[in-house]
């Protein structure tokens, strides 16, 4: 039946109108709504949305400007996906996902993993960078599947790996294979820094220098060049470069 009618006729019989418009409850910019398939989203900027990693629909933030639309992310982290904190019966992680600071990437709280990863031998990889390893590793359980640290190059040079003080921690599937799983594992980094020795760390074509930069979320971090591939940009490992 057509609003108009429902409306004349409650008119008729002496009842309240009610506006059409209070019909519809209205959104607010970095609420909440619901996406595609009843995943949890936030209303957030379409350039927000993308730069996240998260993707759009329209008509579920009514009342907000046009631009603004329900934004969702389904998969972060390890087995995880974008909700709001309140949400969440296991553990969150920061800057995995697009909106608000309480719009954070849910994973399990146990389970699943990798095996504990071979290290390298000191020797030629310094001992600061095996340790380095070691603590890394045992501050994320199951999240490092293989450590690579030297490299085949003249000692100094352009890359701390010539000098047997940096790591590569592979967290993702295979060499090559994009994850979104690197960032907590850098950001404990930079919390860990002084037990660490650390020079810099970078991850997800984004870099941290204690030296240089405050304390603050990895989607916070300076960003760098395009290199032109997953590995290259750091997103299926992340790199950890020692003070000698």
């Amino acid at each position: 039946m057509h609003i108009f009618s429902i409306l004349f006729g409650a008119a008729l019989l002496g009842a309240p109108i009610v506006q059409a418009s209070a019909l519809v409850e209205r959104a607010v910019v970095d609420g909440p709504c619901t996406g595609a398939g009843g995943a949890p989203g936030s209303c957030i900027s379409t350039a927000k949305c993308s730069a996240g990693g998260g993707t759009s629909i329209t008509g579920a933030c009514p009342g907000t400007p046009a631009d603004i639309r329900c934004c969702t992310k389904t998969s972060c982290g390890s087995g995880g996906n974008c909700r709001w904190t309140s949400q969440c019966s296991g553990n969150t992680l920061s800057g995995l996902c697009p909106g608000p600071a309480d719009f954070k990437c849910c994973v399990p709280r146990t389970g699943g993993g990798y095996p504990t990863p071979a290290f390298p031998a000191v020797g030629a990889c310094k001992a600061r960078a095996v340790d380095g390893a070691k603590k890394i590793v045992a501050g994320n359980p199951g999240k490092v599947r293989e450590i690579y640290c030297t490299r085949a190059c003249a000692c100094p040079g352009t890359s701390d790996h010539c000098c047997g003080l940096a790591n590569d921690l592979m967290c993702s599937s295979a060499g090559g294979v994009r994850t979104e799983s690197g960032a907590p594992i850098a950001e404990w980094v930079m919390n860990n820094r002084a037990s660490l020795g650390l020079k810099y760390v970078i991850w997800g074509q984004k870099i941290w220098n204690p030296s240089q930069d405050a304390v603050k979320p990895w989607s916070q971090w300076r960003g760098m060049e395009d290199r032109g591939s997953i590995t290259a940009n750091h997103w299926d490992h992340v790199h950890v470069s020692y003070n000698a």
